[in-house]
């Protein structure tokens, strides 16, 4: 039996089920799914946690703009993937609630550029930290080394799913 060095005895060839499909490829779509459920849970949580109002799909608006600051509306709905008018609403909910704030774009008295406010500042940054903290807690029996090569790997996939 030739083995690959991974110690299994199954060698390098690509086990296939019945469906065609690499089982590797099947169990990565089932793990995550659930990833993608727990998260999507996860979101309306920290949405309510920064504002009992907040839509969770604004959530990652404020996370964005917590990120890399001041941006056009049009730099955000890109980012996010949804049109214009979607972007409108979300922002002006989030305006409405206190978290962001609009003002011209010195470069282009045309168009806005989005930032939070102080208020939407602090409130991010608590529940950021508190999901972080959530994080330590969780994996705390996994060494540092597993926890690096798994933000790599989940960077390595969202570069790859960008394209």
């Amino acid at each position: 039996m030739h083995e690959d060095g991974n110690g299994d005895g199954r060698g390098s060839a690509p086990e296939t089920s019945t469906t065609g499909v690499d089982r590797e490829f099947l169990s990565l779509e089932r793990e995550l799914t659930v990833l993608l459920r727990r998260a999507r849970a996860n979101q309306g949580e920290m949405a309510r946690e920064v504002h009992p109002d907040l839509e969770p799909a604004a959530y990652g608006l404020l996370v964005r703009l917590e990120e890399c600051g001041r941006q056009r509306a049009t730099e955000l709905a890109g980012y996010i993937g949804v049109g214009k008018a979607t972007m409108s609403r979300q922002l002006r909910a989030l305006e409405q609630l206190g978290l962001i704030a609009r003002e011209p774009d010195p470069a282009d008295g045309r168009a806005w550029l989005v930032d939070l406010t102080e208020e939407g500042r602090t409130r991010v940054g608590r529940v950021r930290e508190a999901r972080r903290a959530r994080y330590v807690s969780q994996l705390a029996h996994w060494d540092r080394g597993e926890v690096a090569e798994l933000a790599r790997l989940l960077h390595q996939l969202n570069q790859g799913m960008a394209k």
